[in-house]
């Protein structure tokens, strides 16, 4: 067996070393789109997580029997063609739930708190220089009671809710598909879980159902001081819309995700006056030390059992 990983500096540190038992491995760290059929002409075997593999790069490797995505979803591959050559295409579902539900409290309690002003106020020395013990200037708001609304109640959107009904929030939900009718918790129409919520956490996946689900219209729905956080998809909360409204409304926002990927140097995120009104990261909820070692685990297994029923 010939594998091939394409993008392995998009799982970090890790170890794949376990591969190797497997087959003769070869790790590229990136590639490009111009690259990726040359050094997938003859795996038997590909790992990918963002390497796009189109029909017309699945048409010419007659040796490729199986796609390891080492993500969760599968929109990277030409499903279509991949049946139609008798490609077995696996991937990896449930690894990151306990890591992106952290995230998520981690973003909200940031917000909650402006944890990030009172870091800066010490270690600028600006507390060297008070006359009292304590420096107090907003944030500090507790979880407790607040009413959080869920958008997406799948297994990570549930984790949330589990975490945060921890601290005494109120949970409530709105399904994107109209489909989830878990009652453990209240659902709500979307327009009156935006209304109504002090904080909002998107769990949803990317389809024609939540492309721009959160544009001006539903923003302008958001109460005062409300916070939204996007751990879902980067593409469910139109970016220009948001950047605008968070010059002109009293709403906080955190997201991991972004409609494209690395962000680009004019992105309206980056405008200086919005700056304590939203948290970045880029695109690592997915990604704390357990969540990747799990991943590469059941990596590991897809491919075990593929070998297996092919000996």
């Amino acid at each position: 067996m010939k594998i091939v990983i394409l993008d392995a500096k998009t799982l970090g540190e890790c170890d794949l070393s376990p591969i190797e038992k497997f087959g003769e491995f070869k790790i590229y760290q990136t590639t490009t789109p111009e690259e990726t059929l040359t050094r997938s002409q003859d795996a038997d075997i590909i790992l990918t997580n963002k390497v796009v593999l189109d029909a017309s790069v699945l048409q010419k490797l007659p040796k490729l029997k199986l796609i390891c995505v080492t993500a969760t979803g599968t929109n990277i591959i030409d499903m279509k063609t991949a049946q139609e050559k008798g490609i077995v295409v696996k991937n990896v579902a449930g690894y990151s739930t306990n890591s992106v539900a952290q995230h998520t409290l981690t973003l909200a309690l940031n917000l909650l708190s402006k944890l990030d002003y009172y870091d800066h106020y010490c270690k600028s020395a600006q507390w060297c220089k008070s006359d009292v013990f304590m420096h107090i200037n907003g944030g500090l708001n507790e979880l407790d009671g607040k009413k959080w609304g869920i958008i997406g109640l799948g297994s990570i959107g549930k984790k949330v809710a589990s975490l945060a009904g921890a601290f005494g929030a109120n949970i409530s939900y709105a399904s994107t598909s109209g489909k989830n009718l878990d009652k453990t918790y209240l659902q709500k129409p979307l327009k009156n879980l935006l209304e109504e919520s002090d904080i909002i956490s998107i769990h949803a996946p990317l389809n024609e159902n939540t492309k721009n689900l959160i544009c001006k219209k539903e923003l302008s729905l958001l109460k005062e001081n409300a916070i939204l956080i996007n751990v879902g998809r980067g593409g469910i909360v139109n970016e220009s819309d948001i950047a605008m409204t968070l010059q002109s409304k009293n709403i906080y926002f955190a997201t991991d995700v972004l409609e494209k990927e690395p962000m680009d140097k004019n992105h309206p995120f980056l405008n200086p006056s919005i700056q304590e009104k939203m948290i970045l990261t880029p695109h690592i909820a997915w990604a704390y030390g357990n969540a990747r070692e799990t991943l590469i685990k059941m990596v590991i297994e897809n491919i075990k059992t593929f070998v297996q029923g092919t000996l």
